[in-house]
């Protein structure tokens, strides 16, 4: 048995299918009853992560159209466990079959393997990021929980060592570009250089950011239910990310005591914090200011060009990996960090509000 396909405490959210299976879906418990929800609520947001989207992400043509089946009647959730499914439309597990016995290097393959004894080829199976549509699926729920004040928004910063300008940047220009870059500039060098790395057969990595505004203060626990702790988890649940910073983050290091403590004064008989080097968490209790976070994105491991590997009979070999994939994994993963975002802060909204009302 598979364990480990769910998360959250109170807003939990379980997924289920694989990559070229017929179908993928998931089953979201613990929403409030009487939110008004419609299939529609949820298209909108999965527009924003399907495949096909633009030539720099694979050109697998999935519509992503969502079902939901249980937990919602006349338009409203009922209280208990909505149950979504997306049906695969355009799965071709056989464009796996010549390394159906081969590990991809940088792939989950080979510990899929040695872990369960199964080697699910097409695509990786539950490996695979396809996964990932149930994820921004709840993700539409869970922003419906927190309302319109709370608004999550996501950008990519960096692809390869390439940096956006923050004097640049501007929240309106992510969806005028195909990377959700907030800096015009850098988006127009991004798409020349990510052509060139596209036709070589190669990929390339990215860091994005995430920032949640309108978070109120409170929500998180000390120690085991840290609101931090939580948000890293879920990142790093997501395919192919390497690593989690919240606020300073690494940079925290290069900073004194005096320049890291974020000041608090009393403005218009408000408190009002100076800076925000802890990225809106203190002892795992957010602080009411901007939560910020950014998650690094490896380069995709299905790629063109040959690389030396292994098969499951213990030769030496090399591996091609043909087929639809992204040149560039961490566009697409920017709405899928903002869903887990959302589900984190909805799980936590409830949590908070069982015990202190």
């Amino acid at each position: 048995m598979m364990s480990d396909n769910s998360f959250g405490v109170m807003f939990r959210v379980t997924t289920w299918g694989e990559s070229h299976g017929p179908t993928i879906g998931c089953v979201v418990d613990g929403t409030p009853p009487g939110i008004k929800l419609s299939e529609q609520d949820l298209q909108v947001w999965l527009d924003k992560r399907k495949p096909g989207t633009s030539r720099f992400v694979t050109q697998r043509r999935e519509p992503d159209r969502v079902s939901i089946l249980s937990g919602v009647f006349n338009g409203k959730t009922t209280g208990t466990p909505i149950s979504l499914v997306i049906h695969n439309e355009d799965a071709r597990g056989k464009d796996y079959t010549a390394i159906k016995d081969k590990f991809r290097p940088g792939h989950a393959d080979y510990t899929y393997w040695r872990k369960y004894g199964i080697r699910d080829y097409r695509g990786g199976g539950r490996s695979s990021a396809r996964e990932t549509a149930m994820r921004v699926a709840a993700g539409a729920i869970a922003r419906k929980i927190l309302g319109q004040k709370i608004k999550i928004r996501g950008a990519i910063i960096q692809i390869g060592d390439d940096k956006i300008s923050r004097n640049n940047w501007k929240w309106n220009q992510r969806e005028k570009n195909s990377f959700w870059c907030p800096d015009k500039i850098a988006a127009e060098r991004w798409e020349i250089d990510l052509e060139k790395i596209r036709k070589s057969g190669s990929s390339i990595g990215a860091i994005i950011e995430i920032v949640a505004s309108g978070v109120p203060e409170g929500m998180g626990a000390p120690i085991y239910g840290k609101l931090d702790v939580d948000l890293a988890a879920a990142i790093m649940g997501i395919n192919a990310v390497k690593g989690v910073e919240i606020g300073a983050g690494f940079s925290a290091a290069q900073l004194s005591g005096e320049e890291n403590a974020d000041e608090i004064r009393i403005k218009n008989g408000k408190i009002e914090f100076l800076s925000n080097h802890a990225g809106g968490v203190l002892g795992g209790i957010s602080t009411g200011q901007e939560l910020i976070l950014r998650f690094v994105v490896k380069p995709t491991s299905s790629i063109l060009l040959p690389r030396r590997t292994v098969d499951k009979s213990g030769r030496n070999t090399t591996i091609v990996t043909k087929g639809r994939h992204d040149p560039c994994v961490g566009i697409r993963a920017v709405p899928i960090g903002e869903a887990m975002v959302a589900c984190v802060l909805a799980d936590h909204m409830i949590r908070h509000r069982g015990q202190c009302g």
